[in-house]
């Protein structure tokens, strides 16, 4: 392991989509299942993939209006969302935890987090009924001291309402946390709340390179995240 950083963080908050767990599988496989139920072409998962990150509502938006060749502004003003949304909230309930799968070192770094007696939250923009079926079905709920969902509060990402929630609740200042993402999105949020963001290059930063919201560093997996754990802190946890 390499040297433990001098001032550890006494909370880690990690993205969900694109982060901990590949959820882009039975996310395309949802749209396309309400596509084909509207009897409209469906979209390749590489398309879907740019589109995760803001919520199912927002990724039905651009689906939609990509099947159907509107402007994205008209399908707002149609008011096709409010009919479309419970019918794509069925398919995505069925699909949920089916093709999705942990990302390498996921498991093993929330074990070491909870081992050093560290904070841990789950801040993402996927609704809490879905969030919570895809932490139960990898196993890693109990590893998480707060989720924060796309529905919890009043605002999202990038919103850093989320974020500072968390401080919040654990009494902390900005520099003693760290946010754990994926995209741009999260990025912007953890800048608002003044928190230092550590970005995976693997995730859906909307088909851009992550290198281009210039997070203050960029990891290969969420492992890293254990530097900033004094290494006399971390015990063996099962």
């Amino acid at each position: 392991m390499t040297q433990a950083l001098s001032i550890p963080f006494d909370l880690v908050m990690f993205d969900l989509d694109g982060t901990l767990v590949e959820t882009a599988p039975e996310i395309a496989d949802a749209v396309n299942d309400l596509l084909r139920d509207q009897q409209l072409p469906e979209v390749c998962e590489h398309l879907i993939r740019a589109w995760i990150g803001q919520g199912t509502r927002a990724l039905m938006l651009h689906a939609y209006a990509h099947a159907t060749g509107l402007e994205e502004e008209t399908v707002r003003r149609t008011g096709t969302l409010d009919i479309l949304m419970p019918r794509f909230a069925a398919f995505y309930a069925e699909r949920t935890g089916k093709r999705s799968r942990l990302y390498p070192d996921v498991l093993s770094t929330l074990k070491a987090l909870r081992a050093a007696q560290v904070r841990i939250a789950l801040v993402t923009n996927k609704e809490q009924r879905f969030t919570t079926t895809v932490l139960m079905v990898h196993g890693i709920r109990h590893f998480f001291d707060m989720v924060v969902a796309g529905d919890t509060l009043e605002a999202k990402k990038p919103d850093p309402l989320p974020v500072r929630y968390c401080l919040d609740a654990f009494k902390l200042q900005p520099d003693r946390a760290l946010f754990v993402g994926d995209s741009e999105t999260d990025v912007a949020t953890a800048r608002a709340a003044g928190v230092p963001i550590w970005a995976v290059p693997y995730g859906y930063n909307h088909g851009k390179p992550i290198a281009l919201a210039s997070p203050d560093r960029i990891i290969p997996t969420v492992a890293a995240v254990v530097e900033a754990v004094p290494t006399q802190s971390l015990h063996p946890v099962d």
